[in-house]
């Protein structure tokens, strides 16, 4: 399957590096040029066993690829995961306004229907903000293109997170509807295949 990620950070990385492993095409976007740059000459910009490796042989391999180009992530995708980061607000709240900044980028952008996931560590709720702000966008173009939100919140632990993505206990997906279930149930089917570790449910509860 064809995946892009938007943000090049813990959890955009470790969640990249894995999903090609397992033979996805994966692009990861950052808007830190530098960074991007750092990464395609190999340089893992954060210390995770095993992820530098990683990162390096799937390049090698074809199946990851770094850019700083927003309408490129969108192109690439089927499935569009958003991983930016969700800093504390000053009353201590998550700051969404990256995400939804990405979810307007979306709107602007997509050319074909789509599936976007929030993997991003966020409130309940933000997923209708998510879909509201690309419909927005979509709604400004006079576009009709369907597409569909999708939460998996992540569950990794720094020092052995590439092993928690690779063998995890459980995979969390809240969804709106079965295409996004199939979908997500495609996309994960590589570690789900000694025993069910997919835990479907709506978006709210995910």
């Amino acid at each position: 399957m064809r995946v892009s990620i938007i943000g090049s950070g813990y959890v955009g990385l470790v969640s990249g590096a894995g999903l090609a492993q397992v033979g996805h095409h994966v692009l990861c976007m950052d808007i830190d040029s530098d960074r991007v740059r750092r990464l395609r000459e190999g340089e893992c910009p954060i210390y995770e066993p095993g992820l530098g490796d990683m990162l390096v042989s799937n390049q090698h391999e074809g199946r990851l690829k770094f850019t700083d180009e927003m309408a490129e992530a969108v192109r690439h995708a089927e499935i569009l995961m958003i991983a930016v980061g969700t800093p504390s607000d000053e009353d201590g709240s998550a700051d969404l306004g990256h995400v939804l900044a990405v979810a307007d980028s979306i709107g602007q952008l997509m050319d074909k229907p789509l599936l976007v996931v929030v993997k991003s560590t966020v409130p309940v709720g933000t997923c209708s903000r998510v879909r509201n702000s690309i419909q927005s966008q979509l709604d400004a173009r006079g576009s009709d293109l369907e597409f569909s939100v999708a939460s998996n919140p992540e569950f990794l632990a720094e020092g052995v997170a590439v092993r928690d993505f690779m063998r995890p206990d459980r995979i969390v997906v809240g969804v709106e509807n079965a295409g996004s279930e199939a979908l997500l149930r495609e996309l994960y089917a590589p570690f789900n295949r000694n025993h069910e570790k997919l835990l479907c449910m709506d978006v709210r509860s995910s």
